[in-house]
């Protein structure tokens, strides 16, 4: 921002506090006895399409508040619109209706300003329905400018950073918040109605688990002891099931330490669910059922187009093991290359995307294709693409399939090329998760930070025994991106983190 704006903007705020301080000695300021009974868009919607005839005959009168936003100021009377969490309504105030004192105080009064008014409806010459205000009161004194109201908040990162302004300013951000309120309702709608139970569980752990990710870690004075905000829950919905509760589900926070990106956040929101007697596939067919439900809901359409690109969510998912999902989409490399490990190992150290040292070394033929697929494939999955039978060695809390060891019954989804859910058959036997957790161990201690700890206490729990479960994380963030158009995981976050100014 220029030393000369900064100037200007410093000038106005100067005049506004004198104005405020002139309000505080001539009465109370920042009254809290105003009453608002009506909203702007419901009074257009019940009353817009009345003729003035109607409106004259039958006078409704109303009273509504909101901030100012455009003010038209000629002689004796003004015009001025105002809005409020519905929309927008004009007001009509005159001099010889609200009294030469308040139409003189109200003629100082400023864009932002919150007013509450009471009146008559009517329709303007130009058909435009408006309040012919017959009180008027300054409610809350805005003391800075709000920004320019045609070219809004045209820096990004102010935007992220001072959201009350985005909000006021830009309709589709508030649009995009209001869609979120009602997409996190229909993922509700859809669990609920098939059974499933919210639940909350912690977010401080002791142990971190459920995901490999790195933790935020933080100190509870009382108990002196380390705790970890948590990176999933899952471990925690797991331990429910054992209890009995056999269909689960929570919607709440994790957090990450990781960066910052177009699809990160380190405090993001999860849906994790869990269902007795289910394996990966049954979920598969669940979470394509549950992604159209919210699409109609949000969209009323199975159909719809992201960053100018048309997606179809209302046909059958595709099913793809990593390595045909390379073979599909990069034609270029073959088989025998995919199932070679000195290949795929020069191949990624040339992309940069191979860890050093021991972490890079001890990796297998799994791990190996699974960076490869990321590096190659991944961001080609336009369409909803389910990605099947990871490496056990990369999917420690996952069911060894039956049929191929190597492998787990687990899938990831893909939408435009980004990752929305994760789920797999769970792994219950508790002698093998032990032995999972203690590969873990070693990988951390060979300098994987994201590596799981050993948790004994979930170890236990397992041996209650867990029943054939099925569980799947979706990322709801990244699920709304998608079904409001937003390119980054900012624009669905009322507060995203920042670095600092």
């Amino acid at each position: 921002m220029s030393d000369d704006i900064i100037q200007d903007e410093n000038h106005i705020i100067a005049e506004r506090r004198a104005k405020l301080a002139k309000w505080r000695e001539a009465s109370q300021a920042y009254p809290n006895d105003f009453r608002r009974e009506h909203l702007a868009q419901p009074l257009h919607e019940a009353y817009g399409a009345l003729e003035t005839e109607a409106l004259d005959a039958a006078p409704i009168t109303v009273s509504i508040a909101g901030r100012i936003m455009l003010k038209r100021v000629m002689g004796k009377a003004s015009f001025v619109t105002i809005q409020d969490m519905s929309g927008r309504m004009q007001l009509y105030v005159t001099r010889d209706t609200v009294g030469e004192e308040i139409y003189a105080d109200f003629k100082t009064w400023d864009i932002g300003d919150i007013v509450g008014t009471t009146g008559a409806l009517f329709k303007t010459k130009t058909g435009e329905l408006s309040v012919k205000s017959e009180s008027i009161r300054l409610l809350s004194k805005c003391l800075r400018p709000l920004p320019d109201k045609f070219h809004g908040m045209a820096d990004v990162e102010q935007r992220y950073r001072q959201r009350h302004l985005d909000l006021i300013t830009s309709e589709e951000s508030k649009k995009t918040f209001i869609a979120r309120s009602k997409l996190v309702s229909a993922v509700r709608k859809y669990m609920d109605g098939n059974g499933f139970l919210e639940v909350e569980t912690p977010m401080m752990h002791p142990i971190p688990g459920g995901a490999s990710a790195k933790p935020f870690i933080t100190h509870h004075n009382a108990l002196d002891m380390q705790m970890f905000l948590r990176i999933a829950p899952e471990l925690y919905l797991k331990r429910l099931v054992v209890g009995g509760i056999e269909k689960v589900y929570e919607i709440n926070r994790n957090f990450r330490n990781e960066g910052l990106s177009p699809r990160h956040n380190p405090e993001f929101t999860m849906m994790e669910f869990y269902e007795a007697y289910a394996d990966y596939t049954l979920l598969m067919n669940f979470v394509e059922g549950l992604l159209r439900h919210t699409a109609r809901e949000a969209l009323g359409t199975e159909v719809f187009q992201y960053q100018g690109r048309e997606l179809d969510i209302s046909k059958p998912f595709d099913r793809l093991t990593m390595v045909q999902a390379v073979l599909k989409y990069c034609p270029e490399f073959t088989e025998s290359q995919l199932a070679d490990e000195a290949w795929l190992r020069a191949q990624l150290a040339e992309r940069k995307a191979l860890p050093k040292g021991a972490q890079g070394d001890n990796l297998g033929l799994g791990s190996l294709q699974l960076l490869f697929f990321e590096e190659t494939a991944e961001a080609q999955l336009w369409n909803p693409t389910f990605i099947i039978d990871y490496p056990v060695e990369t999917s420690p809390l996952a069911r060894a399939s039956d049929k191929n060891p190597g492998i787990t019954e687990r899938f990831e989804l893909f939408i435009v090329g980004r990752e929305i859910a994760n789920g797999f058959s769970e792994l219950n036997d508790p002698e093998d998760q032990a032995a999972r957790f203690q590969a873990q161990v070693t990988a951390k201690d060979a300098g994987d930070e994201e590596a799981m700890y050993y948790d004994g206490d979930y170890i236990r729990a397992l041996e209650y025994a867990l029943p054939p479960t099925g569980g799947c994380g979706i990322g709801i963030d990244r699920l709304i991106m998608l079904l409001t158009d937003s390119p980054a995981i900012r624009d669905v976050i009322l507060f995203p983190q920042m670095r600092p100014e």
